[in-house]
């Protein structure tokens, strides 16, 4: 059914738990931290409409802006948005000035200016209703949406129609299998990159891990 949150307690969002994390939040969730980040960085530059240098990419739920400096390495520019004022704070003091760091929901947030595009990760089942948040990102997005999505327990198809019904008819999909919890020697993590191409193999493998890197644009990026 559309407009369904994401999780057991959709759009329930408590800053409470995630603001003794935040000091080292990216280097605690991630065994190789930067490994990860840049690999999400480089999809959401490439994957769907390509972004290109100048263009703005807002951060929804960025916890301490671990995506920012791997996404400045592309010449976009970086707005990042948490409900936790710890994460703000943290964020802030890791961009050292060269991206905005605001505190809010993810649910109503809104920028002063049309960005680009808009990520949220590990963090879109926040959304109180899921077609709503959609179209509330859909009216502040020139070119895409970037997401993570786990197949198994949310129905692609489900998601697929949301979207459509918020105006974004294109969905770009790739595999991400890139370890959240274990660092790979180099050639390991290479190979796991190369399958995420694998077609059938890596939906499979999809069935028992991993998640979807998702890309929600419209048929003609809007002028």
């Amino acid at each position: 059914m559309g407009g369904r949150g994401f999780g057991t307690a959709p759009g329930v969002v408590s800053a409470d738990k995630y603001d003794a994390a935040a000091e080292a939040w990216s280097d605690e969730q991630y065994a190789d931290p930067a490994g990860y980040l840049a690999h999400r960085a480089e999809l959401v530059v490439s994957l769907g409409p390509p972004l290109t240098a100048g263009d703005v990419v807002l951060d929804l739920a960025c916890g301490d802006a671990g995506l920012a400096e791997p996404l400045l390495a592309y010449g976009v520019r970086y707005l990042g948005v948490d409900l936790s004022r710890p994460m703000v704070e943290a964020a802030r003091r890791r961009v050292h000035g060269r991206a905005e760091i605001h505190e809010g929901d993810l649910n109503e947030f809104e920028p002063p200016a049309p960005v680009a595009a808009t990520t949220c990760f590990r963090a879109v089942y926040y959304a109180r209703d899921r077609l709503a948040f959609f179209r509330h990102v859909a009216s502040f997005t020139d070119k895409k949406l970037v997401f993570d999505l786990d197949p198994r327990r949310f129905e692609l198809e489900d998601v697929r129609s949301d979207l459509r019904a918020a105006g974004f008819d294109r969905l770009d999909l790739r595999p991400f299998f890139s370890p959240q919890r274990v660092a790979l020697p180099r050639p390991a993590a290479a190979v796991l990159r190369a399958a995420e191409r694998s077609g059938p193999l890596a939906r499979l493998a999809l069935r028992f891990r991993f998640s979807y890197l998702c890309s929600a644009s419209r048929g003609r990026a809007r002028s």
